[in-house]
């Protein structure tokens, strides 16, 4: 499924689960034809104009400003697992092909030659990475010194990535705090 679809989906099925009476509206009497919120009352609670509300729920997300992010999930009293998608579906819609592209980098192969120098290297630990921090290859001994790094479940390796952003990377001590395991040092 595209990012337009999901945009789509997402805010037309959010806007069906929040009534009137949730969202502080007066009652309109009578039987609704949309079971939930209509599309008028969720632009005049988020304060944008109708026209810009259709455009994104009809999927077309690019130039959603957080701002506006914000208002659409305080309206639809989403809790924070159902923000944050939003968000990322918008920025999914932001990005441009180039960008999607880079999202998930080609692998690059290591020449024969360079992993013969890495393996060896015998009394060191050493790995090779690219300018993104991509681990592209390492003897055995960078293997076993940064067994935490090789042992993530996410691919490819990202050094960068990992500091920052892998649960795995804080293990706690016995003293119960905890500790980033950091390697400390890397080829580029």
């Amino acid at each position: 499924m595209d990012a337009r679809n999901e945009v789509r989906d997402f805010l037309t099925s959010r806007r069906a689960q929040v009534t009137p009476d949730q969202a502080a509206l007066p009652g309109h009497g009578g039987t609704r034809r949309v079971s939930g919120l209509r599309r008028e009352e969720v632009a005049f609670l988020a304060g944008i104009s109708v026209d810009y509300y259709t455009r994104l729920e009809r999927g077309d997300a690019k130039g959603a400003s957080d701002a506006v992010l914000d208002a659409l999930a305080r309206v639809r009293q989403l809790d924070k697992a159902e923000r944050a998608h939003l968000f990322n579906l918008a920025r999914a819609a932001n990005a441009t092909p180039a960008a999607r592209a880079a999202r998930r980098p080609a692998k690059q192969p290591v020449r024969p030659a360079m992993q013969q120098i890495l393996d060896a290297m015998t009394t060191t630990p050493a790995y090779l990475c690219n300018r993104p921090l991509d681990i592209l290859a390492a003897n055995q001994l960078g293997r076993a010194l940064y067994w935490l790094l090789f042992s993530s479940p996410f691919r490819p390796i990202n050094h960068a990535w990992f500091i920052f952003l892998d649960p795995s990377a804080t293990e706690s001590t016995p003293s119960g705090t905890a500790r980033l395991a950091i390697p400390w040092h890397c080829f580029a």
